[in-house]
């Protein structure tokens, strides 16, 4: 089976590049290998429920990209099987630019990285946005209890491809709590409080 990814990525004008640059017989070899099958496996699925963060890529009707970062605690972005994730959307700014992108067109992208790793994993599908209500299961899966605001929909997105990329060029960043647990003697008080 051939990689889904390199398949549905790799469009002609992206080919002729590759051979313009020397890497098309590397990623032809990539995309008939069926390497990294396309579906979740414990690797992805354990890389996502660290993920406190991703960015979020779809396309405006007439072809403008937008790109939205999307933050939680660690597992918000829920992997219910080895092909489908789910996230709660809550009330923000009211642009809705996401979730007008998707009624039109149901395809995205996933940016998720782990800086402190030097590692990403791409994720490209489709989605669709649930209303509240219509799928209690679902809801209550994805429902992060510590928020105060109301879900006001789910995106519910089927995993169609993904690629783990290079970390050459990924500045490592470390969060607060990362630092902490680095170095917990430089972000302690004498009196012992963080």
């Amino acid at each position: 089976m051939p990689h889904t990814f390199a398949k549905t990525m790799f469009s002609e004008p992206a080919k002729r590049i590759q051979a313009r640059f020397g890497s098309r017989e590397q990623y032809e070899r990539m995309t008939n290998s069926g390497t990294g099958e396309q579906v979740l496996s414990l690797d992805e699925i354990e890389f996502i429920a660290a993920r406190n963060s991703f960015y979020l890529a779809t396309v405006t009707p007439d072809g403008w990209p937008y790109i939205q970062h999307r933050g939680g605690r660690p597992g918000f972005l829920r992997v219910l099987d080895e092909r489908t994730l789910a996230f709660a959307d809550y009330s923000g700014n009211k642009q809705y630019i996401t979730t007008g992108n998707l009624s039109a067109n149901d395809r995205f992208a996933l940016f998720l990285m782990d800086y402190p790793r030097r590692t990403r994993l791409k994720i490209i599908g489709r989605a669709r946005a649930i209303e509240p209500g219509t799928d209690p299961a679902l809801e209550a899966k994805v429902q992060m209890v510590e928020r105060k605001t109301r879900v006001e929909r789910i995106f519910l997105l089927d995993v169609v491809g993904f690629d783990w990329n290079c970390s050459q060029h990924i500045t490592p960043r470390y969060s607060r709590e990362e630092m902490e647990e680095l170095f917990p003697a430089r972000y302690t008080h004498p009196d012992g409080a963080a």
